[in-house]
């Protein structure tokens, strides 16, 4: 029915994973498991005790400690991405490859 809603829905509807919300439900007392299936079982009374218990709150959010820079999808500006080192042929054989560094022996 229309009213009827899954633990799936709300996951998706909020992105808190559905494991966070079967734990929250059930810390609250008021998820119930009928054959594997999660029922919400709980008087309107109840539930505005927890909204009141429990309030929604702003997040706090100190912008001194914010600090944004730019997404560089150039690996190549990168200084520690292993594509930005150039490779180098080790002097005693062919076929060795470091990256980034030469031996030196």
């Amino acid at each position: 029915d229309s009213g009827s809603m899954s633990i799936m829905d709300v996951s998706k509807k909020t992105s808190i994973m559905a494991e966070d919300i079967v734990f929250t439900l059930n810390q609250l007392g008021i998820l119930k498991i009928i054959n594997g299936v999660y029922f919400i079982a709980a008087e309107r009374s109840l539930l505005e005790k927890l909204a009141k218990k429990h309030p929604i709150k702003k997040p706090r959010v100190d912008p001194t400690k914010l600090h944004w820079t730019p997404f560089l999808t150039d690996v190549k500006r990168d200084k520690f991405s292993i594509h930005s080192k150039k490779p180098s042929v080790d002097k005693d054989s062919d076929t060795k490859l470091t990256i980034g560094s030469t031996n030196k022996s």
